[in-house]
């Protein structure tokens, strides 16, 4: 603790109260003070904001760092707003500025910021990017002093393609600095924290020293089940779990998950209905109608708050008493952010209740907690081939720059791979189709670029997916949210009544044009519905616990009588048509005939391909089996097996839309891009080397 600032050691103590610094903080000092890259692990409330922030700090004061020299990148607005104050008043301790940018910051602060640059700014790795291509920042004045990127929520980006994004973005901010920018990134636990800090180094990976920091020790993760009580029952209906949560925990403070938005507005209108005082939060609710309902569950206590992921991450929501999971989330890694909300108290225990709403959702939660028992996280993982990335970060590099050397482009990403010279058939594409100009040995903006993403100053360039178009909701002049177009599109009998934020509205005015619903307050219940985006489905290590749940394992937890109840019923009424402790089975009824895999979305549909002779192409695969052709005989199957070499699944082309920039790729690449992420060709193997029994046929 000597090398932090004397100043901030002051603060620590006489400000914060705090007698000592955490296990976390104390390691990170070290690590971050010497300038390497450092990924710091600790549960939800670890600390971890001040186990970066106050060695940074430290470094700005001893080495006279001025300007922008810290960037703290979090993934939510609502995250970044929770944070600015807490990390502005550790930098005023020592005379420094903390600023926040972000899609909601209006234009003065924007011009403020960009006049009298704080010393670290709190946004986005979509704002930095508009940053970088907007025309009224200078970009070496404002940018050009960063020293270090703290990346909060690291994991929660790199599973997906906003951490390819994030990554393209800090190598074309690096061009801009002129030299190495230190990273450090937060993170909950996850399975492989160590390709995770290489994944975050970038092009620096193996150049340059990197550490990681946990609380137990400075190489390894928290352990992934750390003591806790946990609860699971069956409860059977979304009406049920309103009653259970009114009636066993009055007078505490509870936060409730659930992992749809339809689910959240079905259960905070169940809750109300029985006089609890309730607030919701999820995605499609206006900023703020979720700032009001975040806040105010904040100060209540006798309350109840019901949100989608958009709670899991660390926006602080103060002392907790109580977690609810509704149903399941798909990863343990998710329940551990859920679990990190409670037992902040000194003396206070992690607790959780899981309710089941539907028999599918009780055999999850209990496959989840199995693994969750077994100290058992997912490893966090990239998505493969971000080719449509990759076309994006071209064109934004050459709107940044306003040209680029046709054969020196890949230089504004330092090589990193896949924005390496690997990407020549990406930007011969783009050239070709119009995206791009050439000219004298250089790259410039096409019209098909200002055609298709020239909107908005090209803002359409800034982020890494499409979101489904939604209509905005109004009462009068206030925004209570947004909803999916079905909703307003589909024939149903009677007034047209949406349940948003927790109360019904009727529709009073449609502009079509404008995508604006215009409503008023009603009662009797509403429709609220939203189209999922991306690829949906579990894993293979989720669904294999849950046939060990069903074969007999108990998770090691706390089961109801109800709960226990009907998992007894299903393993006698459901296991022996799906499961068998000798391997895999195939069930025919009628002509309905299944392979019970237990491998997961991506494994099946990979399977489907894979013995594209015996399976049904006309049917979507599921989470746990593969649907076979009706007339397949033991011979046919032998035969199918014999002969499968692995090949990628077969791609929709709706999903083929679905991905960003796809129009700028050409469509094999495209196609492959998806099918890629489509596939699980390890979990396949796996499953093409078991042995399989046909239950209603002949064993086999």
């Amino acid at each position: 603790m000597d090398r932090l600032h004397p100043v901030l050691l002051h603060h620590i103590v006489n400000t914060l109260g705090w007698p000592d610094l955490r296990p976390l903080q104390r390691r990170s000092i070290g690590p971050i003070l010497d300038g390497d890259d450092a990924l710091l692990l600790a549960p939800t409330a670890g600390g971890k904001t001040e186990a970066a922030v106050f060695p940074v700090l430290t470094a700005m004061a001893e080495h006279q760092w001025t300007g922008i020299s810290v960037l703290y990148l979090c993934p939510l607005k609502a995250l970044l707003n929770n944070l600015a104050p807490r990390v502005d008043q550790y930098a005023q301790w020592l005379g420094r500025r903390a600023g926040l940018w972000h899609g909601d910051t209006r234009e003065a602060e924007r011009r403020r910021i960009r006049l009298d640059p704080p010393d670290i700014l709190l946004t986005t790795p979509e704002s930095l990017e508009s940053m970088l291509i907007s025309y009224k920042t200078d970009h070496a004045t404002v940018l050009g002093t960063i020293r270090a990127v703290i990346v909060d929520e690291v994991h929660a980006f790199a599973g997906d393609d906003r951490g390819w994004h994030l990554l393209a973005v800090l190598e074309r901010l690096t061009r801009v600095t002129g030299q190495p920018i230190q990273r450090i990134g937060l993170s909950a636990t996850v399975g492989n924290p160590h390709q995770l800090l290489a994944w975050l180094q970038g092009a620096g990976a193996g150049t340059r020293p990197a550490r990681v920091v946990a609380p137990e020790t400075a190489s390894a993760p928290a352990s992934a089940s750390p003591a806790a009580r946990i609860e699971l029952d069956y409860v059977g209906s979304i009406d049920n779990a309103a009653k259970v949560i009114a009636s066993l925990h009055r007078g505490e403070k509870r936060l409730v998950f659930c992992d749809s938005r339809s689910q959240v507005e079905q259960l905070g209108a169940a809750l109300r209905a029985r006089d609890v005082t309730t607030f919701l939060s999820h995605a499609s609710l206006s900023a703020a109608e979720r700032h009001r309902s975040e806040q105010a569950f904040a100060e209540a206590r006798d309350c109840v708050i019901v949100s989608t992921s958009t709670l899991e991450l660390g926006i602080d929501v103060g002392d907790l008493d109580r977690v609810i999971q509704i149903d399941s989330p798909a990863t343990v890694a998710s329940f551990l952010q859920r679990l990190g909300r409670t037992g902040r108290r000194a003396g206070a225990e992690r607790s959780c209740l899981f309710l089941a709403t539907k028999e599918p959702a009780l055999l999850q939660s209990a496959g989840l907690l199995t693994l969750w028992g077994r100290g058992w996280v997912e490893d966090v993982a990239a998505p493969p081939m971000p080719r449509h990335l990759v076309a994006q970060q071209i064109l934004a590099a050459v709107l940044q720059e306003h040209r680029l050397g046709d054969r020196l482009w890949s230089k504004q990403w330092n090589d990193l791979a896949p924005f390496d010279r690997s990407a020549e058939p990406i930007v011969r594409h783009l050239v070709t189709e119009g995206f791009l100009d050439q000219d004298g040995g250089m790259l410039f903006i096409g019209p098909e670029a200002e055609k298709r993403f020239g909107h908005r100053h090209f803002m359409d360039l800034t982020a890494s997916f499409t979101a489904p178009p939604q209509f905005t909701v109004l009462s009068g002049r206030a925004e209570i949210g947004r909803t999916d177009p079905s909703v307003l599109t589909e024939d149903r009998p009677g007034p047209r009544r949406l349940l948003l934020a927790g109360r019904t509205w009727q529709v009073t005015y449609i502009d079509w044009k404008r995508r604006r619903c215009f409503v008023e307050p009603a009662e009797g219940g509403g429709i609220a519905k939203w189209t999922a985006g991306g690829i949906a489905g579990l894993s293979y290590a989720l669904t294999r616990a849950m046939r060990d749940v069903l074969l007999g394992t108990d998770p090691p937890i706390t089961l109801t009588h109800r709960a226990t109840t009907r998992l007894q019923q299903m393993r006698t009424e459901n296991a022996p048509t799906s499961v068998h402790p000798a391997g895999l089975v195939i069930t025919r009824a009628g002509t309905d005939v299944r392979w019970w895999t237990w491998a997961g979305y991506r494994a099946n549909a990979t399977l489907t391909a894979t013995l594209s002779s015996v399976t049904d192409q006309a049917q979507r695969p599921t989470d746990l089996y593969v649907r076979l052709r009706e007339d397949l005989t033991p011979d046919m199957w032998k035969a199918a097996r014999a002969e499968a070499p692995l090949v990628l699944p077969d791609v929709d082309p709706r999903a083929v839309r679905g991905l960003k920039f796809s129009a700028a790729l050409p469509a094999h690449l495209a196609v492959a891009t998806v099918a890629a992420r489509l596939a699980d060709l390890d979990s396949a193997e796996k499953v093409l080397g078991e042995a399989t029994c046909f239950t209603a046929l002949q064993r086999s």
